[in-house]
């Protein structure tokens, strides 16, 4: 939507952190509370927020959403950062924050889906506890690599190389060590990137990035509020209906008894008994 945009929001004269900033600070406030649960409270949070088999073993479904708030070390909660930062502001302002989100978690949350399936057919292979926001990250970087292919990115700061070079280069990797999870690299989790990777992808190719194409249950959930407007409309309309034509008439009965009405006015109290019926 446009108004999601930050260029037509109002400046109500008061910083207003983007969608990006504020995901950033609260990783990082996330990973510090991490550590000091593992210094101090040795509580097992992460046992019940981490990418685990229980996630549809045990169906705890949260999981696909959790695991992207926590990482393993510092490098990787500034890897991922890095990358975020840089990939979030361009990706923020282009789809709406509505969008923006739903792409980030919604690919997060399809890589999950297929490392937590992975983990529960090879074990041995794919371990069984995944942190990270790498899979989302993944999407987003992959969203923006197709929206600008010809784009400049230096990697590892030094390194020019186009974004779409990148992308083919980071899928290969991701695709041929999900296909040969080899124990030297059990610490990263291909599968949640490659997932990542191709939700981002689908995304472009659906054009869900345009905002003339509304996503899938959009126009559902906009069915729905029109009904409820509509119920919501009807009912104030009984409502007025009564206070206008039947409380006098009430009123009359109180003091002269039923048999003092009108037939136009028995009329109108049938109405409201079926209306009232109806309710």
């Amino acid at each position: 939507m446009l108004e999601d945009r930050d260029y037509m929001r109002a400046n109500s004269g008061r910083a207003n952190w983007s969608i990006t900033t504020t995901l950033t600070v609260v990783l990082g406030v996330i990973y510090a509370l991490q550590c000091i649960n593992d210094v101090y409270l040795h509580t097992p949070v992460e046992d019940w927020l981490a990418l685990t088999p229980a996630c549809f073993e045990r169906g705890w479904i949260w999981q696909l959403l959790t695991f992207q708030f926590l990482h393993a070390t510092l490098w990787h909660v500034v890897g991922n950062l890095i990358v975020f930062w840089w990939v979030g502001h361009y990706l923020e302002n282009i789809l709406g924050k509505g969008k923006f989100l739903l792409a980030m978690f919604g690919s997060g949350a399809i890589g999950g889906i297929l490392q937590a399936l992975l983990m529960i057919l090879f074990p041995e292979r794919f371990g069984g506890y995944v942190v990270g926001a790498s899979a989302g990250v993944a999407g987003l970087f992959a969203i923006y690599a197709l929206l600008e292919k010809n784009s400049q990115i230096l990697l590892y700061f030094i390194f020019p190389i186009r974004a779409i070079t990148l992308l083919w280069a980071f899928g290969i990797i991701s695709l041929f060590f999900t296909v040969v999870p080899t124990p030297r690299e059990m610490e990263l989790a291909h599968a949640a990137h490659l997932g990542g990777i191709l939700a981002g992808i689908a995304w472009v190719k659906l054009g869900w990035h345009r905002d003339y194409i509304m996503l899938p249950g959009t126009n559902l959930f906009d069915r729905f509020k029109r009904r409820k407007k509509s119920v919501a409309e009807e009912s104030s309309s009984a409502e007025e209906f009564l206070q206008r034509e039947v409380d006098p008439i009430l009123e009359k009965i109180s003091a002269h008894g039923i048999q003092s009405l009108t037939a136009r006015e028995r009329e109108i109290l049938e109405k409201a008994r079926s209306k009232m019926d109806r309710r």
